[in-house]
């Protein structure tokens, strides 16, 4: 039987917002078809954290994890997806009871309504997420939100609660027409070897 196939990833060009004071993403044809004689040619430039991406630990901690060196497990695996929509901050009370077998957790905050323009706000995630993670051996965690700290955060108190338990981040997946439930997950961050993160395409499947 075919797989059932939802995309939750956001499209990259050049209406998709960058974090204010990144490099935003373009594209264009470097060499045309009529050019070469026979094929076309892109180039593009962006930020590693633009649309829907990883984190690799990297990005946060200079002994961390780089890019090229996470587990790819973590991102093809189970997950499941929580409706927690209309919360200012995301508690563990918050959560779903966790299906057995799931371990990827990702958060449908509904908080992101404009994906083209970059939001002023979102939910702040409760650091006792990761702990639970860790205790549920659930390894990824997913928000539909630019990231799991606020924008202006130095301190990044999810980023390091989540470094120190050993558990991975996806940001910026669409989970607008996405029901509660569980899913296969299949987000792999390209390998950008020495990097603190990727682009990747999420999506999510049933058998």
């Amino acid at each position: 039987m075919a797989k059932s196939i939802i995309d939750i990833s956001m499209a990259l060009d050049s209406l998709t917002p960058e974090w204010p004071g990144d490099t935003p993403f373009s594209y264009r044809l470097s060499v045309t078809k009529e050019q070469s004689g026979s094929v076309n040619i892109g180039e593009l430039k962006s930020s590693t954290h633009i649309g829907t991406h990883i984190d690799a630990p990297f990005h946060y901690d200079e002994n961390g994890l780089k890019t090229d060196e996470l587990p790819l497990d973590v991102y093809l695996t189970t997950a499941q997806v929580m409706d927690v929509s209309g919360q200012q901050r995301v508690m563990l009370d918050d959560l779903d009871e966790l299906v057995q077998g799931v371990n990827a957790v990702l958060l449908k905050t509904a908080a992101w309504q404009d994906r083209s323009a970059f939001p002023g706000a979102w939910p702040v995630f409760d650091p006792a997420i990761a702990e639970w993670m860790k205790d549920q051996s659930v390894r990824l965690l997913g928000v539909d939100v630019p990231s799991v700290d606020p924008e202006t955060s130095k301190e990044l108190p999810m980023h390091h609660a989540m470094n120190r338990n050993q558990r991975f981040i996806l940001e910026g997946i669409v989970l607008d027409d996405v029901a509660a439930g569980v899913y296969q997950l299949a987000a792999l961050p390209l390998k950008i070897r020495g990097g603190e993160g990727s682009p990747v395409r999420a999506v999510l499947y049933k058998e």
